[in-house]
C-alpha cells in the first residue's frame, strides 16, 4: 500500500488523457417536429431528463445534469425520440455548461419556432460547486 507521499508522486506521474469531440459532433439534423393543431392555445409543454451528459473541454471529465425544456408551441412540437438522439450526441462533446444550454436553445428554436422557450441545465455538483444555467427565447 502506498503512503500519501508516494501516492501523490504517482498521481503527478499519471499520463492519462481523455479524448472528446468538438461541437461539430452535435447531431441537430436528427431533430424532428410535428404539426401542432391547437395554435390558438398557449399550451405549455414541459420536458425533462436527468440523463444529460457532456464533457469538460479542458479535462474531458463528464458533466452530468438534468435538462428542463419548457415551451409554448407555435405551429410545431418537438418529437421526443429524436430529442433523445440529439441529446445523446452531446455525450462525448467538450462544451462548457453555458454554451451547452445556449446551443440546445438555438437548435430547438430553429426546429420548432416556439412562441416561447426556456432551457435550464441543472448540473450535478462537481468539486463542491453546483451550477444551474438557464436561457430563454421569446417571440
Amino acid at each position: 500500500m502506498a503512503t500519501i507521499g508516494e501516492l501523490k508522486n504517482q498521481y503527478h506521474q499519471l499520463d492519462q488523457e481523455l479524448s472528446w469531440k468538438s461541437e461539430e459532433a452535435i447531431e441537430s439534423s436528427c431533430l424532428l417536429a410535428f404539426n401542432y393543431e391547437y395554435t390558438d392555445q398557449d399550451t405549455e409543454v414541459k420536458i425533462d431528463t436527468d440523463e444529460f451528459t457532456a464533457v469538460c473541454p479542458w479535462t474531458g471529465l463528464p458533466d452530468y445534469g438534468t435538462l428542463y425544456i419548457d415551451y409554448i408551441p407555435s405551429s410545431s412540437c418537438i418529437e421526443l425520440k429524436s430529442l433523445k438522439f440529439y441529446l445523446l450526441s452531446y455525450r462525448d462533446v467538450g462544451i462548457v455548461q453555458e454554451h451547452a444550454v445556449n446551443r440546445i436553445l438555438n437548435d430547438l428554436v430553429d426546429l420548432c419556432k416556439p412562441k416561447s422557450m426556456k432551457i435550464t441545465l441543472d448540473y450535478k455538483t462537481r468539486g463542491g460547486i453546483h451550477t444551474s444555467v438557464s436561457v430563454e427565447h421569446n417571440t
